[in-house]
């Protein structure tokens, strides 16, 4: 049995751990072995984790979470979502939306994606920083949501995907994060690390959901991208870079881009550049039903819908290819696109497209994490998994997701920071 030192402070291996709440966990999940641990006791302090022991040798007269009856996990992490944006308002619809209503709108929607097991996202752009101050009040503690790494304004060319090109030459429309050559680029760069981005994001080639762009065109020449890569690398964030077209894939990737999301029309090529450089890929494979069946009715435009048709497929069968060369992959879904708090619906098609039950698990835990790249003061990894020094944020199932992936979808009980989710 552990050893009182004093109230609230207990000697573990010879060493003092502080101590103010158990979690008993029945099978934890050891998201870099794939192995579960069963029957141990989690010790949280300040809403991390302080110590791991066996259940037995947990400490008395501190409060206890039992959980023992569940298969327990680390909090998921979605490397891409748009919080503040409304899946029912695509299209012409978005026009009506200011960044104050989003930034309202991000409230529900964090809400629902923490009560999906998703206790950490990276947010891939808004509109007026809307996503930064939804992520304030939430690590206040004034709302409910997961732990936010936000990229505010996504940077892209004049008339690119993120651009406002919904309305006509007259109103002279320009989203916030439009820049041009590698001066302007840095600039952007700085300002919106300025009023608050904690990761960068840019558009390497045309999208699917914006009006006159070519997913197969390519945005930002290798000299724009370094600039850009080089400036938010040199302030300490990671960048993703938006990329449908082989083309922009391998221009992003040349420059030193951390990520690259969607990967649509990736090539061989492409995937051994990526293997080389250790990019990482997130490619949304669930998204693409949504926009296909509900599109319409969301206001998704003709012209997005037929651009799906050609790439919805080939993602997927493009996905499959990259999970067999072993390149590195994290868990993406585009959420806000389709609906917030359905995040885990895609490890399903994750698993059926190639990858086994772990490599799912581990691209929204371990891989997410480490893409991430946020630590603590010792250097040790702040989410993705179950281990000392990371915060307390877990989630648990009634069944084995090792066995039966759907159980992701509906867990059982979720706790961020050692707190549980209401």
């Amino acid at each position: 049995m552990m050893k009182w030192l004093v109230p609230g402070l207990f000697v573990v291996a010879g060493q003092a751990v502080a101590v103010e709440q158990v979690i008993l966990t029945g099978k934890l999940l050891d998201v870099r072995t794939g192995n579960y641990k069963e029957n141990q006791a989690l010790l949280v302090e300040q809403g991390r984790i302080s110590a791991i022991v066996a259940a037995k040798d947990a400490p008395a007269g501190v409060p206890v979470l039992d959980w023992s009856a569940y298969h327990v996990l680390p909090g998921l992490i979605d490397m891409h979502v748009h919080l503040t944006s409304d899946p029912n308002k695509h299209g012409y619809r978005a026009l009506a939306e200011t960044p104050a209503r989003e930034a309202i709108y991000g409230v529900k929607a964090a809400e629902a994606t923490l009560k999906a097991g998703f206790t950490t996202v990276r947010n891939l752009g808004a509109g007026g920083f809307s996503d930064v101050a939804l992520r304030d009040a939430i690590d206040e503690g004034e709302i409910a949501g997961p732990r936010m790494r936000t990229a505010a304004r996504t940077i892209c060319i004049t008339g690119g995907h993120c651009d406002n090109n919904l309305l006509p030459h007259i109103y002279r429309a320009s989203s916030g994060g439009v820049a041009n050559g590698p001066d302007e680029i840095r600039a952007k760069v700085r300002e919106n690390i300025k009023y608050g981005a904690d990761v960068i994001k840019f558009t390497a080639t045309g999208g699917v959901l914006s009006k006159n762009t070519d997913v197969n065109a390519s945005q930002y020449n290798l000299a724009e991208m370094t600039a850009l890569i080089e400036e938010a690398h040199d302030r300490g964030r990671i960048v993703a870079a938006h990329a449908h077209g082989l083309q922009g894939i391998k221009r992003a990737i040349q420059a030193g881009v951390d990520s690259i999301e969607h990967g649509s029309f990736i090539d061989d090529d492409a995937i051994a550049l990526a293997k080389k450089h250790g990019t990482y890929l997130v490619m949304d494979v669930y998204v693409s039903d949504f926009i296909l069946s509900e599109g319409e009715k969301a206001g998704i435009l003709p012209e997005s819908l037929e651009k799906e048709k050609k790439v919805g497929l080939i993602q997927r069968q493009n996905f499959q290819k990259a999970v067999k060369a072993g390149v590195k992959m994290a868990y993406g879904t585009d959420a806000g696109v389709y609906q917030h708090g359905l995040n885990a619906r895609q490890f399903a098609y994750m698993v059926q497209w190639g990858m086994s039950p772990l490599q799912a698990i581990q691209a929204a835990t371990l891989n997410a994490g480490t893409l991430l790249n946020w630590k603590n003061d010792q250097g040790q990894q702040n989410v993705g998994v179950a281990e000392v020094g990371a915060f307390a944020d877990l989630i648990a199932l009634k069944a084995d997701p090792l066995q039966h992936i759907k159980q992701l979808e509906q867990p059982a009980a979720v706790v961020k920071a050692g707190l549980l989710v209401q």
